[in-house]
């Protein structure tokens, strides 16, 4: 994507190995991470806009599982953080 997470990709692959565990070094598809930008970005304009990292992290999590339960490619990881997203962004304001 960018030096930044290249670098920060190569982190969290040495930090896991401190852990005793050897890791693929995460990568982050430019798509991908252009849905968790505006993921964060809607949950920022909610009541709850101190939540936006932690909205963004359940979204890692949710993509992992569906790539263990089926095989994702970018596009569509980039589309089920999409629909999420546009559902939250239809919610009227609380």
């Amino acid at each position: 994507m960018n030096e930044f997470f290249d670098s920060l990709g190569k982190r969290w692959q040495r930090a896991a190995l401190r852990y005793g565990v050897k890791i693929e070094e995460p990568k982050l598809d430019p798509k991908v991470a252009e849905e968790l930008l505006e993921l964060a970005r809607v949950v920022a304009h909610t009541s709850e806009r101190r939540f936006a990292p932690l909205a963004s992290y359940t979204a890692g999590i949710a993509v992992e599982r569906l790539r263990e339960a089926k095989t994702a490619d970018a596009e569509a990881i980039a589309a089920y953080i999409r629909e999420v997203r546009e559902a939250l962004e239809r919610e009227p304001p609380v």
